[in-house]
């Protein structure tokens, strides 16, 4: 049988370009070879990392610290069956809701694996060994990726693991290593942190989530060694051991770390093995990847499009649904408007980052006079009732438009606040919106007054 879209994986940007294909009345085929829909995102990704965040983040009494002391539990044995039961009932009901949503759009789903025969047909083959063929007017790749994982490092599911396999341990580890300080890495890192596991983290360069605002990332490392986590920046693994009883870690300055379990999170492999992109002439780079048009998302063959972590940063899965959904109109003729060129970066980790727009170095760089308001969370009445004692925001200003240029977050709720200074940022909004309007009060939200009225007192009325 042809189809109008043939959309492989079904994670996020798979998932809404099936969607947006469908809404346009077109055939849709979604092939993913895991074992239930929803792709990387929903199995091993974003949404089991910040089911398990949260789980922990509730058991532990982590929110609640500031005000009864740092030896305070919800539960004093937390075991990972406490965190497996809540990740497992998440999981289920995000595949339950994916799969209406495909029912309600006539999208048909197939568990196969897909490999191309030519731009307009690829087989099939299921777990059982079933074979069929199927063309197509329009494909999608999106496969995502898997963690990198190097020969020389020996990864066992006992003392030495990947991030997939993290979901899969049988108890809390007393130590941990995690070798990476890239956005997995952090998020993993300082989530057993909250379980009160000693965490080393190793990162063989000198500077950390180098996207991110270096005054964020600073309060952010400085709240990690805080609570006694051991952050080694600028060492370079020699060596990775898996011992009977132990894993041992050796760097390149001869330190050796030992640990009860070690997690290497350094990079993501795309998902390519199968496909057979030499046979339509699609090439990758040594990590997977898969170089697309920016505005389109077209690979070099005009009627395959890819999207999602296959195609490199932002590696997102909020940017991913966008990419989706842009390819599929492309594939059909739908004119869009020119998307935003700011959207939120978020980081799940304990505590949140989340920035949107410029960091200051970037607007040092540009040359243009600007100014800066900050409010810590601890400032507000509702820092006060939550025990809420770190985290800030952080606002950039032109001085010339007095318009925002960029919002910066580390603290409680920090992905959910950033909203606000994506929406101002977009319409082009000033200073002046956040010292005229009016917050609700108790709000963390209140920082962005707080923040506004910070830089106001220097830039003045204008």
């Amino acid at each position: 049988m042809d189809y109008d879209m043939l959309v492989i994986g079904s994670g996020p940007s798979g998932r809404r370009a099936a969607v947006q294909s469908a809404k346009l009345g077109k055939s849709v085929l979604v092939v993913d070879r895991g074992r239930r829909l929803g792709g990387v995102s929903v199995h091993t990704g974003t949404i089991p990392s910040k089911t398990l965040r949260e789980t922990v983040l509730n058991l532990s009494g982590w929110r609640e610290r500031g005000f009864y002391g740092r030896g305070y539990r919800v539960k004093q044995d937390i075991s990972v069956s406490d965190l497996v039961e809540r990740l497992h009932k998440t999981l289920d009901h995000e595949v339950e809701v994916l799969q209406h949503q495909f029912m309600r759009n006539a999208v048909k789903s197939s568990r196969a694996t897909a490999k191309f025969l030519g731009p307009n047909k690829v087989s099939l083959t299921s777990d059982n060994g079933d074979y069929s063929e199927v063309g197509f007017a329009n494909a999608l790749i999106a496969v995502g990726t898997r963690p990198h994982r190097p020969r020389d490092v020996p990864f066992d599911k006992t003392r030495v693991f990947d991030s997939d396999e993290m979901l899969e341990l049988d108890r809390l580890p007393r130590t941990l290593t995690v070798i990476g300080a890239g956005v997995i890495g952090v998020e993993y890192a300082t989530i057993f942190s909250a379980l009160d596991v000693p965490v080393t983290l190793v990162e063989p360069r000198n500077t950390i989530l180098d996207f991110v605002d270096r005054e964020i990332v600073d309060d952010f490392i400085h709240q990690m060694r805080d609570r006694g986590m051991t952050i080694r920046l600028g060492s370079t693994v020699k060596e990775i051991t898996s011992k009977p009883d132990y894993a041992e870690v050796t760097l390149a300055d001869g330190r050796t770390i030992r640990s009860e379990i070690v997690l290497y999170a350094a990079g993501r492999s795309g998902n390519l093995g199968s496909l057979g992109l030499d046979v339509v002439g699609i090439e990758s780079d040594s990590r997977g990847r898969i170089k697309v048009d920016p505005a389109t998302f077209q690979t070099s063959v005009p009627n395959i499009y890819a999207t999602g972590d296959v195609i490199g940063f932002p590696s997102l899965a909020s940017t991913s649904m966008e990419q989706g959904r842009v390819a599929a109109c492309h594939a059909f003729g739908v004119l869009l408007p020119p998307p935003p060129e700011t959207f939120p970066y978020g980081i799940y980790a304990v505590p949140e980052i989340s920035t949107v727009g410029q960091s200051e170095e970037q607007v040092r760089e540009s040359g243009a006079a600007y100014e800066v308001g900050v409010a810590r969370f601890r400032e507000t009445s509702r820092g006060h009732i939550m025990g809420v004692n770190s985290g800030f925001l952080k606002l950039l200003f032109s001085v010339e438009t007095r318009r925002l240029l960029g919002a910066h977050i580390v603290g409680e709720g920090a992905t959910e606040l950033i909203h606000i200074g994506q929406a101002v940022i977009n319409l082009g909004g000033t200073v002046d919106f956040f010292v005229n309007n009016t917050f609700n009060y108790p709000t963390l939200a209140e920082a962005y007054k707080i923040a506004g009225l910070d830089a106001w007192n220097r830039m003045g009325k204008g």
